[in-house]
């Protein structure tokens, strides 16, 4: 973990540099890995560390200025408390789950120190393309991944079946236009992840 004290965020009218040349920004992206979920143990970020993620998360680009995303940060007990509902909701839809399965989802967000959902909210029928809001959020998950990573913790983007429960979504309290982008876990990790296969990018030079 880094306990080295974050830059500050720019200011509003501040001159910004257009590009940044970072050999070791470079190299966390070409290395980058997702931790699993089950690796993560204490510590997670501390309170400064998480308002600097999800500040950094929040640094994506936002056609129209709309920030079609919000946060839902699970810490502490909460995780428990949030787990508890998960154990209920999963247990009344599976009346075949054993107890092992059910006491699986009470834990599930207890496997990391901390978890943010990340919501994207569609403003509909603006100007602003649906389709362009949704990739913002997909972005602001993937900049709390890297910004994770930088900060010396193990991250992993997950979404599974309670990110698409109706149940689910009314206890996290969503709206008209939201859905859950995915539920971002974070913490020191236990065991280094190992680099999977992975397919070459399909890449196509346009011609006229």
């Amino acid at each position: 973990m880094n306990d080295t004290v974050p830059p500050a965020f720019p200011t509003p009218g501040e001159r910004l540099s257009a590009s940044h040349d970072s050999p070791e920004t470079l190299a966390l992206l070409t290395r980058r890995r997702s931790a699993t979920a089950i690796t993560m143990a204490e510590p997670g970020p501390n309170p400064a560390q998480v308002e600097h993620l999800l500040g950094v998360a929040a640094r994506v680009p936002d056609h129209g200025k709309l920030t079609p995303w919000r946060f839902i940060v699970f810490e502490g007990d909460a995780r428990a408390d949030f787990g508890g509902i998960l154990g209920k909701v999963f247990a009344a839809t599976n009346p075949d789950a054993t107890n092992t399965q059910i006491n699986f989802e009470v834990n599930r967000l207890t496997r990391a120190p901390l978890v943010v959902a990340v919501i994207s909210r569609v403003l509909e029928k603006h100007k602003v393309p649906e389709w362009e809001q949704i990739l913002s959020a997909g972005a602001v998950c993937q900049n709390l991944l890297i910004a994770a990573s930088a900060m010396g913790f193990g991250a992993q983007w997950l979404t599974e079946w309670y990110a698409f429960d109706p149940q689910i979504k009314d206890t996290l309290g969503l709206r008209s236009g939201e859905r859950i982008a995915g539920f971002i876990y974070v913490g020191s990790v236990s065991e280094e992840p190992v680099e999977r296969a992975r397919p070459p990018a399909q890449i196509d030079h346009w011609q006229s």
